[in-house]
């Protein structure tokens, strides 16, 4: 029987580099919105998608500079609530809110111009673009996004996260990352477009279900800890045990990870079935300038 340990309080933030990374970025796309002209038509849409950046931030903070990133040294759970975040959450609402023009126009003007020919023309920048064209079409994030989930679940090299800070960094910019290549295939976020059909969107996402499933079942099955590191806390908030942290954790996998895809199914199913005669044209931001 675990003997509880103080859980850290609400108001235990961190004031650490994702912290200030979000604000920052919260600032630039403030100044890139004011920059942007957006027609009446939009508004609406576009007040949707400023809601759902600012939401994406706002996951990021709570994922890792809120008592959640203290708690998971302690509770397997609570690290799995975090890698849910970073996973299934932040990121489809960072592609969703379309934030990369007003990103970019929050930059100075010759700033701007230095940047796109540098990525664009400069042989420096020749490997950054090949990569971006190989690993960026969806068997490649495909691939990545299942592979580095499994991966950092294998128990060597969990438990190596949770000794050293500076694979625990890598590992969820990894998973953030991704992620992102991931959610860029089956959420439109011009100027990136998602190449696969709704059939194809549905079968991308149900076989990412499918494998964050497995992960699930094999913490939920196991029958003894997976984590030495969690196996030998000397004592756990709230007092539970370390397999039932970990099983706890499972079911976080299972379930809660499970909504933004089963959200995604949905919306391209309907779309699927819908003859394109009666489908509702979507709003665009095209005239945004």
């Amino acid at each position: 029987m675990s003997v509880a340990a103080a859980a850290p309080g609400l108001w235990d933030w961190s004031s650490n580099l994702p912290l200030l990374l979000a604000i920052g970025l919260a600032a630039l796309y403030r100044i890139g919105d004011r920059r942007t002209f957006t027609p009446a038509a939009a508004q609406s849409a576009q007040r949707f998608r400023r809601f759902c950046f600012y939401a994406a931030l706002a996951v990021l903070a709570v994922a890792l500079s809120s008592p959640i990133d203290a708690l998971s040294q302690q509770l397997f759970w609570a690290h799995m609530v975090q890698h849910v975040l970073l996973l299934v959450v932040a990121p489809p609402l960072l592609v969703l809110a379309r934030p990369w023009l007003r990103l970019w126009r929050s930059l100075p003007l010759a700033a701007r111009r230095s940047l796109a020919r540098s990525l664009a023309l400069s042989s420096r920048t020749a490997g950054l673009r090949w990569t971006w064209r190989t690993l960026g079409r969806p068997a490649p994030s495909f691939v990545l996004f299942s592979g580095v989930l499994l991966g950092w679940h294998v128990p060597v090299l969990f438990d190596a996260t949770l000794r050293s800070s500076a694979l625990h960094v890598l590992e969820h910019t990894l998973f953030f990352s991704t992620a992102m290549m991931f959610w860029k295939q089956v959420i439109d976020s011009p100027p990136l477009h998602a190449s696969l059909g709704s059939p194809q969107r549905v079968a991308y996402v149900v076989g990412a279900m499918i494998v964050s499933w497995a992960l699930a079942v094999v913490l939920a099955v196991a029958p003894h800890p997976l984590y030495d590191v969690y196996a030998h806390e000397a004592s756990r908030p709230g007092g539970i045990s370390a397999i039932a942290d970990q099983q706890l954790a499972a079911g976080i996998m299972w379930v809660p990870a499970s909504i933004s895809f089963v959200i995604v199914i949905f919306v391209y199913v309907h779309r699927w079935l819908t003859p394109p005669s009666v489908r509702a044209t979507p709003s665009r931001l095209a005239g945004e300038h």
